[in-house]
Formats: structure tokens, C-alpha cells, sequence
């Protein structure tokens, strides 16, 4: 299984993230698109940036009634995207609702990822807000499980959490971790963090980082030192 970076291209618009990936000139970043891009400039961006010649995370979070998010999937499927998701605690007959849409009638889909619960969320917060007062580790591998059973790819949880995640639901089963930021970097609003070496060695299959490379004075550079942090090249 390939490992890879994704890039969280979270701008505003079409202009400003098309500016950005004009920067790399020498490679063709995995990308991941969510909801503050999609919501501006919607399925057009999607196509925009697949010409162009990237891999896709769609990253919409789905979370509502098992025939809704079927049907939204159905029409996701269209774009060519690589990888979306939704959200595991919108239990199982939502997952495999989603799944049963995602399905093209060839039999191809994209990878379809759950997400356990968000990086910016911890033991504290988990338990004052929504009420869930097992352990973060416990809930994140109950989530992982059911997901697994619902016939997903993977989740997406922090990378914490990814090499338990491998333990619980086998090596094949994938771990996408946000919450990456380089060690000498500020963790902004994320809370379960980790630096790009450290999720390589604890199991990460793929790593998501947005404002360390977004916002760095060279992101081509910062993209670059992922790179070799994270797959050794």
C-alpha cells in the first residue's frame, strides 16, 4: 500500500487554491478538498483540480439519515474522486447506506473513510459536550470496528490513534491522520497532534497536513520536508 501526504487546500475560493498548486511545479500533490472550498465553488472545483492531474480526498463529513447520505453519495461518486467520507457516529445502516451509493454500476467506487472523532476534540471536551464518557481510545476503536464491519477502507483519526487502529482492524485497513504538525510548529486548534516522523513510525497511512504547508513562507518546501519526514525521500 502506497503512502502518501495530502494537502488540506483549505482557501476560500477556486482562485486562491489554483494559485497554490500552481507553486508545484514538480510534483502533483495529493489534495484534499473540504468544506470551506466545496461550499464556495462546489463540484466544479472538484473537476478543475482531478484535470489537472490530482489525487482527491473529498472531505464532506456526511452525518445525517441512512437514505440521504446514500443519496449524496451516489452523486459524489461522479466526480472521480480518490478518497471521502463520512462520520462513523452516524452508525452502521448510515455506513453501509453509503457505501451502497458510492458503488458505481461498473462495481468501482473511491475509498470510503469514517471519521472516529476530530482531532480538535479530547477526553474533556468529548465527555462535557456530547456526552460519551468511555475513553477517547475506546470509542475511537469501537467507531474503527463498526466501520470496518460496514465494509469501509478506513477512518480517519489521529494519528494517536492509528497504530491501535492497525492492532484492532488489520494492516490493510486504512488510517488517514490529520493533526500533523512539524515539531518545532504551533498546534493551532488541534489538540491530538503529531509531527510527520512520528505517525510514519506509528503506523500512519496517510497524512493530512494543511497550515503547516498552507501557510508556511515557502509551502513548496514545507511539502517537501513532509516528504521526507514522512515516506523517507
Amino acid at each position: 500500500m502506497a503512502k502518501d501526504v495530502i494537502i488540506a487546500c483549505d482557501f476560500e475560493s477556486k482562485e486562491k487554491t489554483l494559485e497554490f498548486l500552481d507553486k508545484f511545479t514538480g510534483r502533483k500533490p495529493f489534495v484534499k478538498i473540504g468544506m470551506e472550498l466545496f461550499y464556495a465553488e462546489g463540484p466544479s472545483i472538484v473537476r478543475e483540480i482531478k484535470k489537472r492531474g490530482h489525487k482527491i480526498f473529498l472531505d464532506l463529513k456526511l452525518h445525517d439519515i441512512p437514505n440521504t447520505v446514500k443519496k449524496a453519495m451516489a452523486r459524489l461518486s461522479g466526480l472521480d474522486v480518490d478518497m471521502c467520507n463520512l462520520h462513523a457516529a452516524g452508525t452502521k445502516a448510515m455506513m453501509e447506506a453509503a457505501i451502497e451509493g458510492l458503488t458505481r454500476p461498473d462495481g468501482t467506487r473511491p475509498l470510503l473513510l469514517a471519521v472516529t472523532q476530530l482531532t480538535s476534540t479530547d477526553q474533556e471536551s468529548m465527555e462535557r459536550d456530547i456526552l460519551i464518557h468511555e475513553p477517547i481510545d475506546k470509542v475511537v476503536m469501537h467507531y474503527a470496528k463498526t466501520a470496518k464491519d460496514s465494509g469501509l477502507d478506513g477512518v480517519v483519526c489521529s494519528p494517536l490513534e492509528a497504530g491501535k487502529v492497525h492492532e484492532v482492524c488489520g494492516e490493510k485497513f486504512l488510517t488517514v491522520t490529520p493533526g500533523i504538525r512539524f515539531a518545532d510548529g504551533d498546534k493551532g486548534d488541534q489538540k491530538r497532534v503529531m509531527d510527520p516522523a512520528a505517525a510514519r513510525a506509528i503506523g500512519s497511512d496517510y497524512i493530512v497536513v494543511g497550515r503547516p504547508i498552507t501557510a508556511a513562507a515557502d509551502p513548496v518546501a514545507a511539502y517537501e520536508r513532509c516528504i521526507k519526514d514522512f515516506l523517507g525521500e
